[in-house]
C-alpha cells in the first residue's frame, strides 16, 4: 500500500522502518533499538515501491533530526535545522510555510506546517502564528517556507512578510530568530544574509 509523501508523518515509526528494511536479517526490532525507537506490538506491514522506500527513509531521517534539535539549543546548530527543513519541505510542488516554536532555552518545542499554498504563493496570517506561539508558550520561533521554483533566494515579499511577523510576535515578547527559505537541495537563512 503506497502512501502519499504528505501523509508519511502520520505513520508510526514501526511501519516506516518496516517499509525501509523489511524483515531482513538485521530485523526491524534490532534496527528500531539502534535508533532508540519504541515499537508497539502491531505487525503485518509490507514494503512498497522503491520510491516509497525512499520517502519512508526521508521521513525517518526528518524525525531523527527533529529529535536531535529538540534536545539541544537550536541556535548552535543552524545546519541541522536547515537539513531538517530541506527534508520536510524541499521538493514539494506547492509552497509550505512552517514555524519552529522554541522554548526560552532555544530548544525545539514543536515544528508545524501552518499554511499551505500553491505553486507560487501561500497566504500567511501573522495572527495565527501569534496564537500558536502563545499556545506553546514559545520564547522564540524560526520561520521557514519553500520555493517550489527551486531558488532559495529570499524575495522582497519574503522580507516584508518576515518584518510583519516579527512586529506581531514582538507584541507578545516572542523573538523571530530566522526565516529559512528552502529551494532545490539548498536553503538560505535570512539571518545569515543580514535580512533580519
Amino acid at each position: 500500500m503506497d502512501v502519499e509523501f504528505t501523509e508519511l508523518h502520520r505513520l508510526p515509526d514501526r511501519e516506516l522502518l518496516h517499509r525501509v528494511v523489511g524483515d531482513g536479517a538485521l530485523g526491524i526490532t534490532s534496527l528500531a533499538r539502534a535508533f532508540g525507537l519504541q515499537l508497539g506490538d502491531d505487525t503485518g506491514y509490507r514494503n512498497g515501491s522503491g520510491h516509497q522506500l525512499l520517502l519512508c527513509a526521508r521521513e525517518l531521517m526528518s524525525r531523527a533530526l527533529a529529535e536531535s534539535i529538540q534536545c539541544r539549543p537550536t541556535l548552535g546548530q543552524p545546519r541541522e535545522v536547515q537539513d531538517f527543513l530541506r527534508l520536510k519541505i524541499g521538493g514539494l510542488p506547492y509552497e509550505s510555510f512552517w514555524v519552529l516554536f522554541m522554548d526560552s532555552q532555544v530548544r525545539l518545542i514543536r515544528a508545524e506546517e501552518l499554511f499551505r499554498g500553491t505553486l507560487t504563493q501561500t497566504s500567511v496570517y501573522p495572527r495565527e502564528i501569534v496564537k500558536r506561539a502563545l499556545h506553546f508558550n514559545a520564547g522564540s520561533v524560526i520561520l521557514a517556507h519553500n520555493h517550489p521554483s527551486g531558488i532559495s533566494q529570499p524575495s522582497r515579499a519574503d522580507e516584508a512578510l518576515t518584518n510583519a511577523i516579527k512586529a506581531s510576535l514582538a507584541l507578545v515578547d516572542v523573538r523571530v530568530l530566522d526565516h529559512i527559505i528552502v529551494g532545490d537541495g539548498e536553503s538560505a537563512s535570512m539571518a545569515a544574509l543580514g535580512l533580519m
